[in-house]
């Protein structure tokens, strides 16, 4: 976010959940000595902006929450989120 990093891979994924929440996945990937968590958590937090400004008609009451990060590699370490 604070240098241009050539992304080499960017996929978003849009479920629904057992209690009806609409889940976003947001995948990035590069080649280099840097991590790309804070590209995919910005993927992932402008689709569910999108997914509220499409849906808003239907309802104000949307909310967008739990935007965490979920597995990185690379980069100084790695990280994986427990179930």
């Amino acid at each position: 976010m604070c240098h241009p990093l050539a992304l080499e891979k960017c996929r978003i994924e849009i479920t629904i959940n057992k209690q009806n929440e609409v889940v976003v996945l947001c995948t990035v990937s590069i080649t280099a000595k840097t991590g790309v968590e804070m590209e995919a958590l910005t993927g992932a937090s402008v689709a569910a902006l999108t997914i509220y400004d499409m849906c808003k008609a239907f309802s104000h009451d949307i909310v967008i929450k739990d935007t965490r990060l979920i597995e990185k590699t690379g980069g100084k370490s790695d990280f994986k989120r427990e179930s």
